[in-house]
């Protein structure tokens, strides 16, 4: 076991996770899903799975919008949250992406940057075949992951931030292919570290592993508003695929 292949565990069930990405633009993230389900043509009657949920903001628009959805995450606080707002037309389940689903679904989502945790490729081919797997043979995938080129290249490498009275303090670097982030948070006089490590996919190791799997893309956005994908300017990698026939 390396230093750092729990730390998604240990720091998705804090409430310091979510205190600190609690200002998330959810008027953005509610228009790129009516953008993302308009371009796809996706039915109301079609299944939809959220994998790596967090508190389910995407699922629970989507079942406003109509939609039947399943949503999932390792994290059970989130599950516990997110599971809130369950219906008879939206459900939440704690589930490691890297294990096999047993229902198949018309579209998988993987929303705002919930790949590549893991040190050991083998893991995130696992996480992607999961997907793979659990695609009826018409199904869709989407991953919407960070444009680590451009993210890379604009690193703000230390900034703090004060969010209801807790002091957040972060520090970013970059090396072996992997972007790191050190939260150090003050609570109430108390110190807890965290750090949160993301392997810096851009668009060819996608399609690399895209390959690997024998999965197709289909197409690519580099913005919420689904603009074209430029490696330079884009701020996300936005990749729509399926399996090959």
């Amino acid at each position: 076991m390396t230093k750092h292949q729990n730390w998604f565990q240990a720091w998705f069930d804090t409430p310091y996770y979510h205190i600190l990405y609690k200002q998330r633009n959810n008027t953005e993230a509610k228009n790129f899903i009516r953008n993302l389900v308009t371009h796809l043509e996706t039915d109301k009657n079609q299944s939809i799975l959220d994998l790596a949920c967090g508190k389910g903001r995407h699922s629970i628009f989507l079942n406003s919008l109509g939609y039947k959805v399943k949503g999932v995450d390792l994290s059970s606080q989130s599950i516990l949250e997110a599971s809130k707002y369950a219906n008879d037309r939206l459900e939440f389940e704690i589930h490691d992406m890297r294990t096999p689903l047993n229902s198949k679904y018309d579209l998988i989502l993987n929303l705002f940057t919930s790949f590549g945790y893991f040190d050991n490729l083998e893991d995130n081919l696992s996480a992607l075949n999961t997907i793979k797997s659990g695609l009826s043979n018409q199904g869709i995938g989407v991953i919407d992951f960070m444009n680590s080129p451009y993210i890379i290249e604009h690193l703000v490498p230390h900034n703090t931030i004060e969010i209801d009275g807790i002091h957040f303090e972060l520090k970013r670097s970059v090396s072996d292919g992997v972007i790191t982030k050190k939260i150090t948070v003050t609570d109430k006089g108390m110190l807890h570290n965290f750090i949160e490590r993301v392997r810096a996919f851009d668009k060819a190791d996608f399609t690399s592993m895209f390959s690997k799997l024998n999965l197709s893309l289909i197409d690519s956005f580099g913005s919420y508003d689904l603009d074209p994908y430029n490696v330079e300017s884009s701020k996300r990698l936005i990749l729509i695929f399926n399996k090959n026939a």
